[in-house]
C-alpha cells in the first residue's frame, strides 16, 4: 500500500453546468480533435499537490479549514488550446479576485509543505479535451457558464483499470459573497 496519495485542491463543477459544457463541447469540437474528458471528472484545480504523504495531507487539511474567503460567482467565458501539453480548455476572460487569492493561498500552503508548485502562472482552467495535439478551431465568443463558487475541495486522483477517476476527500464553505 502506498504511502502518498495523488492530490489536488479544486472547485467543483455543478452538475447541470457539466452537462451543458459536455453538450457544448460536443457541438462544438470534431471528434478527433482530443480524448474528452467526461462530466462528472470536469472541474477547476486550484492547487495541485501531486503525491502527498499522509502528514502533509493533514496539515493542509487543517490549514484548509482555517481559510475565512468570500465566496465568488465564477463565469466560464473563455476557451483555447495548449498543444504542447495537448489541452483544450474552458477558462475566465477575467478572473474574479477572490478565485485568484484562494489559488494563490493553497498554492503557497502547498508549496511550504514540500508540494511542487508550478513557476507558471496560475490560469484558471477547466480541461475539456486531452490528446489535442493538432490545432482545433475555438468556437467564436458567446458562450458562457456562470455559478456561484460557495465552497473548495480535495481530491484524490485515482488510476485503475486504464482509468482516471476522482474521489472527494473533504470539502470547505467559502463565506457568504458580499
Amino acid at each position: 500500500m502506498s504511502s502518498t496519495r495523488r492530490l489536488f485542491f479544486a472547485l467543483a463543477l455543478p452538475a447541470p453546468i457539466q452537462r451543458q459544457i459536455v453538450q457544448w463541447r460536443a457541438d462544438s469540437f470534431p471528434p478527433d480533435a482530443g480524448r474528452p474528458i467526461v462530466a462528472a471528472r470536469l472541474h477547476l484545480t486550484l492547487a495541485f499537490l501531486g503525491e502527498a504523504s499522509a502528514s502533509t495531507e493533514q496539515t493542509l487539511r487543517r490549514r484548509a479549514g482555517r481559510i475565512r474567503q468570500a465566496g465568488f460567482t465564477l463565469r466560464l467565458d473563455d476557451a483555447g488550446q495548449w498543444l504542447r501539453p495537448g489541452v483544450v480548455w474552458l477558462g475566465c476572460r477575467r478572473a474574479p479576485r477572490g478565485l485568484l487569492q484562494l489559488a494563490e493561498l493553497l498554492r503557497a500552503q502547498a508549496a511550504r509543505h514540500g508540494c511542487y508548485q508550478s513557476p507558471q502562472p496560475f490560469h484558471p482552467h477547466v480541461t475539456l479535451l486531452r490528446s489535442a495535439i493538432r490545432p482545433v478551431a475555438i468556437p467564436p465568443a458567446g458562450f458562457h457558464w456562470s455559478f456561484p463558487a460557495d465552497h473548495f475541495s480535495l481530491y484524490q486522483s485515482l488510476y485503475e483499470n486504464g482509468r482516471t477517476r476522482y474521489q472527494l476527500l473533504e470539502s470547505w464553505p467559502l463565506a457568504p459573497a458580499p
